[in-house]
């Protein structure tokens, strides 16, 4: 398996300009920890993630206090901004992004996560955004499949992938964000999170319908789609 087969195809990104908070209810939305930056063409130009956000703004703030979007949840409050005071992406950017190609192997995605401390990597194509690869998305693929470099039929695997993965988005709406697809000899297995069991029913019927599928094992969970980060 490599990291087209695992990733995260629907990403949601920020440029550099957008505002600060807005990446705040993005993550808070979609129930992720990061979100790539990327300029005009799609060519990642670095990454906003939990702990850019949660850094002491300026040098007079002492390490122990709260960045200013934390304590407004912290106290219920909605998040307001004074326009003079809106800060971007650009200010609280990591620059340093580690990537991936998408025929990267998963063994390899793994000794970059955990050698560099890492939760995510971008996958590029042609120095473009094309996908995420998370260490969610890695434990589906090692659960669905092991590590492999070549496999008879993962051609066709990936093909079912992508068309289920399409169905599901353009079809259904679906949320492919927090639904995951991995898909090894045929054998589909559905993961993450749908909003109730109708979607989750939904989505193995799908899977089930398209040719080459062998069997589907869903193990979609039922559960709000907002709330804390993780």
């Amino acid at each position: 398996m490599q990291a087209k087969d695992i990733m995260t195809v629907n990403v949601i990104s920020v440029t550099e300009d957008t505002p600060v908070h807005e990446v705040v209810g993005l993550l808070l939305k979609h129930r992720i920890s990061a979100v790539p930056v990327i300029d005009s063409e799609r060519h990642v130009i670095g990454i906003v993630s939990e702990g850019d956000l949660l850094r002491p703004e300026g040098n007079e703030r002492i390490a122990v206090e709260r960045p200013w979007w934390l304590e407004a949840v912290f106290a219920g409050k909605s998040v307001e901004f004074k326009k003079s005071d809106a800060r971007t992406v650009s200010t609280v950017m990591t620059r340093d992004v580690f990537t991936v190609a998408g025929d990267t192997p998963l063994n390899e995605i793994a000794q970059i996560l955990e050698s560099q401390h890492i939760k995510r990597v971008p996958v590029l194509e042609k120095g473009r955004l094309v996908g995420i690869v998370s260490r969610a998305n890695l434990l589906h693929g090692l659960a669905a499949a092991i590590v492999e470099r070549h496999e008879p039929g993962a051609a066709r695997d990936r093909e079912i992938r992508d068309e289920l993965l399409q169905i599901l988005l353009d079809e259904h709406d679906l949320d492919t964000v927090l639904v995951n697809v991995t898909v090894a000899d045929g054998k589909v297995r559905l993961w993450g999170v749908v909003e109730n069991s109708k979607e989750a029913a939904v989505a193995e019927r799908v899977a089930r319908t398209l040719p080459g599928v062998t069997s589907v094992e869903n193990n979609l969970g039922t559960g709000p789609l907002t709330g804390v980060p993780i």
